[in-house]
């Protein structure tokens, strides 16, 4: 195992994964660090592609077809594993093999049929799926070019399960998939703010994919994010909630939900890339009042908001205010200076602790020296000194 451990852009933060490696069985233990390490060997790959220089649009727009391809890796690690349904084929007896195929289909029809977008690069990519990853793999991520999933705790005995399948939560699937269109998009840095803003774009993103599979407003939306992940032996529903940020669970192996709701709990930190999966909490919240706010389905005109913002106004350095300045500028422009839906991106932010127009929110811009810090830490280097601290190698074990 190595001793670098990460767990980049994966749907259970490994601050979650770290409570049960604390509190949790030796099985339980053994497959929270395997979960930490094994996302690793993707960072590098996830990151350059992420930084692949914009070229601008596309010469040629691929005509608008969903196209689907589901593998199984058989519990092995080798992607993207043997092809076991394809576009238009009949359902599988493998009840994953079906639910990756169907959320990854409803989330190309969440950017389809609402903002537009051919796919998730733009230009009709194939989305690409593997299921069966590793044995008892505890997570699901997107790793640059496809989805992975991993079953969870169903070969452990039924009092030590935590987690179900990670193909059973179609808002996962959504929000993996989002990491892709703001990859093509913002390109947010995976630190601090930037990193927390590409988190919540994904959560906005993978609830919406939910809500409009179910039909649902924003009102009967439960704006939960991995409901069904858990076993009924966890004390939660989720792995966060947009509705109420640190609520999601209170459990003695994983602990409390620790996501701020307000600016005023920013929690400052070095682990997790800067606190991208806690501090993801704030702007997720100020999505949700505007949402309430706005009323209707929400992946209209809130959604609509954010997507602009995501693909025309924000950079890879953006952190919370601006983002904030932008759904607003947005908003505007979307549906007039002074409008209903202006005004609720101002209440939803405000609601968070954020002005809109100010440039500042309570603690903004506490993380922007760290930030440059935080990915100095990530970016590869030609070796490693066996003396390095602690304070520089955050996820070490």
């Amino acid at each position: 195992m190595s001793n670098h451990i990460y767990c980049y852009q994966c749907i259970v933060p490994p601050h979650m994964l770290r409570k049960i490696v604390e509190n949790g069985s030796t099985a339980q233990r053994a497959r929270a660090m395997e979960s930490l390490s094994v996302s690793g060997q993707f960072r590098g790959q996830r990151q350059a592609l992420t930084e692949m220089p914009r070229i601008g649009p596309l010469a040629a727009a691929a005509e608008a077809v969903k196209q689907r391809t589901i593998y199984d890796a058989g519990f092995g690690t080798t992607l993207p594993g043997v092809k076991v349904r394809e576009e238009g084929a009949a359902p599988s007896s493998d009840v994953a093999v079906n639910e990756a195929y169907d959320g990854s289909g409803y989330t190309y029809d969440l950017f389809l049929d609402a903002y537009q977008r051919n796919s998730i690069d733009g230009n009709g990519m194939r989305l690409n799926s593997t299921v069966h990853y590793g044995r008892g793999y505890d997570n699901a991520f997107w790793n640059g070019q496809q989805m992975v999933y991993g079953d969870g705790d169903e070969d452990l005995p039924p009092d030590q399960r935590i987690f179900n399948r990670f193909t059973i939560s179609i808002d996962v699937i959504g929000h993996e998939l989002s990491h892709g269109v703001t990859q093509y998009e913002a390109a947010l840095a995976y630190a601090g703010q930037p990193g927390a803003l590409n988190e919540s774009m994904s959560d906005v993103f993978g609830s919406l994919v939910k809500q409009e599979s179910l039909n649902q407003t924003a009102q009967e939306a439960d704006w939960i994010i991995g409901a069904g992940l858990f076993t009924s032996r966890v004390n939660g529903v989720g792995i966060r909630s947009m509705k109420a940020p640190g609520t999601a669970y209170d459990d003695p192996i994983l602990g409390k939900d620790p996501q701020p709701a307000h600016m005023k709990d920013y929690v400052n930190t070095i682990e997790d890339n800067g606190g991208v999966h806690i501090n993801s909490g704030i702007p997720n919240h100020a999505f949700y009042i505007t949402a309430i706010e706005i009323g209707g389905y929400a992946w209209e005109k809130a959604g609509r908001i954010w997507y602009v913002t995501l693909r025309d106004k924000l950079q890879s350095s953006s952190n919370f205010s601006q983002a904030a300045q932008a759904t607003y500028q947005a908003a505007g422009e979307l549906y007039g200076v002074g409008s209903p839906e202006q005004l609720a991106v101002q209440k939803g932010w405000d609601g968070v602790g954020i002005q809109i127009g100010t440039g500042n929110g309570e603690n903004q811009g506490c993380l922007a020296a760290p930030l440059t810090f935080l990915q100095s830490l990530f970016q590869p280097k030609k070796s490693m000194k066996k003396e390095s601290s602690e304070a520089e190698r955050p996820e070490h074990w």
